[in-house]
């Protein structure tokens, strides 16, 4: 039986002196007050939430945990989502220019407004092509604006409305493609099978929300499981690694290790000589404290080619 929430709310400074009590070791008193009165207890929660000792629901830290070392974790946090954003921003530009690319010669420039062309035409199509058609008539940026000005056209080519529509409905139009040689094609560009890549699509829009929205990335045990590709033409993860994902957590490659992976990959199409991984690792030499293990890393890592370099 569900009960009602009745935790009042506490003033920073009883915040400060419930994270006291319950062990944590504060350093600064000054530079904690002025962390929660600019990130806030909840957020930073999630941070020190690795520093409790078992079982975690009594609320006690452990021998030696102290609120700076919960602040590295929140700092090697931001700086992940900011690399992963950036990264992320090339493999969805390159996914446009690719779907732009094929599918208008293929079938048109509205190929998008081709309800025939989607297995999902009566439901989610319309919704997703609706919407689309609302960013047109309300954006403001300056080639649409002189399109309506200059056509009376309902629909304008998707090279122009494929720029001002979100990755989710970019995601969302590439799953609903009913199957054939240009959706195939996309995905081979990639290195992947159709449903392989539209899964990893779906998984990187969720990725991008995440950071966008600076939600915890780092120990996250994420809400969905990419699909593993069955025939990855380019360099992927090995057998013994893909083992260890299933073996080691709960859910199927739903850890920082897998998702990350995942933008390795798509980054050997999209930059080949891209600095990803070495980034990667810099960051994480930055921030001693911070255990690959918790973001689902293998123990046979130096085994992983997809990693090397």
């Amino acid at each position: 039986m569900l009960e009602q929430y009745s935790k009042p709310p506490l003033s920073h400074e009883e915040q400060l002196q419930l994270l006291k009590d319950r062990g944590l070791l504060v350093e600064d008193d000054s530079k904690a007050m002025h962390l929660l009165h600019h990130i806030s207890y909840y957020r930073l929660s999630g941070y020190w939430h690795p520093l409790l000792q078992q079982p975690k629901y009594l609320h006690r830290f452990k021998p030696n945990a102290s609120f700076n070392n919960a602040f590295k974790l929140y700092c090697f946090d931001r700086e992940l989502r900011q690399l992963v954003l950036g990264e992320i921003e090339k493999i969805e530009v390159a996914v446009r220019a690719k779907m732009i690319n094929t599918l208008s010669l293929a079938f048109g420039p509205t190929w998008y407004a081709d309800k025939q062309r989607f297995t999902n035409h009566r439901y989610g199509h319309d919704r997703t092509l609706q919407k689309l058609l609302d960013d047109f008539r309300n954006s403001q940026e300056e080639f649409i604006v002189a399109f309506r000005k200059k056509y009376s056209d309902n629909y304008p080519p998707c090279w122009m409305i494929m720029e001002i529509a979100s990755f989710g409905q970019i995601s969302t139009l590439y799953s609903g493609l009913k199957g054939g040689r240009s959706k195939r094609a996309i995905a081979h560009h990639f290195g992947l099978d159709d449903t392989s890549f539209a899964s990893w699509l779906h998984c990187i829009v969720y990725l991008r929300n995440l950071c966008a929205h600076h939600s915890r990335f780092w120990n996250r045990e994420f809400g969905i499981s990419p699909q593993m590709p069955n025939t990855p033409s380019k360099l992927w993860l090995t057998s013994e690694s893909i083992f260890s994902i299933k073996g080691s957590h709960g859910k199927l490659n739903s850890r920082a290790y897998y998702m990350l992976s995942i933008l390795l990959y798509l980054l050997q199409t999209v930059n080949p000589t891209s600095s990803f991984r070495k980034k990667f690792f810099l960051l994480v030499n930055k921030y001693p404290n911070i255990d690959l293990a918790a973001m689902g890393f293998p123990s046979t890592l130096e085994n992983e080619a997809l990693w090397e370099g």
